[in-house]
């Protein structure tokens, strides 16, 4: 008896578990979880800091490759007299924007692995 008691109760949590899942209302307070969410982000002030620190390392390696090389191509011709000055600042502008590069995209990968390892 009790083996076609506990056969009932399993058939009837199957179908409360069935109905709950055919739920229309699921979804509806899903979407609406979301965006409440969504409309809560939205309120919070945006800072710079915020907005910097979402930048890919890749982009912020380019910017400072691209600021040290500009620095070099200014103060190196100023202190070295040589018709030489010019094309080798050039050549270190090409030299630090491609190190920023190549480091932002080695940091971008560091967080993406730490990402994966969570």
């Amino acid at each position: 008896m009790s083996n076609g008691n506990q056969e009932q109760e399993r058939l009837k949590r199957l179908r409360d578990r069935q109905l709950v899942d055919r739920d229309p209302l699921v979804k509806q307070r899903q979407f609406q979880r979301t965006s409440a969410q969504k409309e809560r982000r939205a309120r919070k002030p945006y800072s710079l800091g915020k907005m910097w620190s979402d930048i890919p390392h890749v982009s912020k390696g380019f910017f400072y490759g691209l600021l040290l090389g500009t620095a070099v191509l200014i103060i190196l011709p100023a202190f070295w007299v040589s018709p030489w000055a010019f094309p080798c600042s050039a050549i270190a502008v090409v030299v630090f924007v491609v190190l920023g590069v190549i480091f932002g995209r080695a940091f971008d990968t560091r967080d993406e692995l730490k990402e994966l390892t969570r």
